[in-house]
């Protein structure tokens, strides 16, 4: 599904309470991160590389509080989990005037940490997010999760983008192992769709909900 029509560019420029490009900090930190550029396409990559690994990928720090989403709140922790950073890249953008929207989907991580592993009980990743751009006439996707330091910490190949060709997560790593399933596509939105990431969340992972557990979401 998608939120909006495509032909209507308007709503994935707009300012929300999650992606507010219209912040000084996120305005700033666009600006300066494209300093350089000529067009909307190279100023999503350099927009990209920024907030790929300007931004520390933590999963263990996963919160569904409204205020920890917004793009100027990431900004400000300098870390956060996917669906924090693909916010961030989409506020960045559309403070460039670059059409940007959320993009999501359920994952596998067949190669995910042990410990992560059994804190979700689980190697399904449910609302995975990613950043998609409005370039050249068409959507591109860019999944800014794994930042290059972590990515040569763990062996694993970081994505790069090159804003016309989509950049997810490889099915295989480097040695031939499985390693990212893609198993539902969500859609896109033009905004957070933080009520149905709780729904989702609560489905898949209960015990982040039980009262007796050790971290409380």
């Amino acid at each position: 599904m998608t939120n909006g029509k495509e032909n209507d560019l308007h709503i994935f420029l707009t300012p929300t309470d999650a992606i507010d490009c219209d912040t000084p900090d996120v305005i700033e930190f666009a600006r300066a991160s494209a300093e350089g550029t000529q067009n909307d396409r190279e100023k999503a990559v350099k927009l990209f590389y920024a907030v790929r690994d300007g931004i520390k990928y933590n999963p263990y720090q996963v919160t569904i509080s409204p205020e920890e989403f917004r793009a100027s709140r990431v900004l400000k922790k300098k870390e956060g989990w996917c669906v924090e950073k693909a916010i961030l890249l989409a506020a960045a953008a559309r403070a460039l005037k670059i059409p940007s929207r959320l993009g999501c989907a359920n994952i596998r991580n067949h190669l995910v940490s042990e410990s992560l592993k059994e804190a979700m009980k689980t190697d399904l990743f449910v609302f995975h997010g990613f950043t998609e751009f409005y370039l050249d006439g068409r959507w591109i996707k860019a999944t800014p999760a794994f930042d290059i330091k972590m990515c040569r910490e763990i062996d694993i190949d970081p994505i790069e983008f090159d804003g016309r060709t989509d950049a997810i997560f490889n099915k295989y790593d480097r040695r031939g192992s499985l390693y990212i399933e893609y198993v539902d596509d969500l859609g896109s939105f033009a905004d957070l769709p933080l009520e149905q990431i709780i729904t989702a969340f609560k489905k898949y992972y209960p015990h982040f909900f039980d009262e007796s557990a050790p971290v409380k979401w």
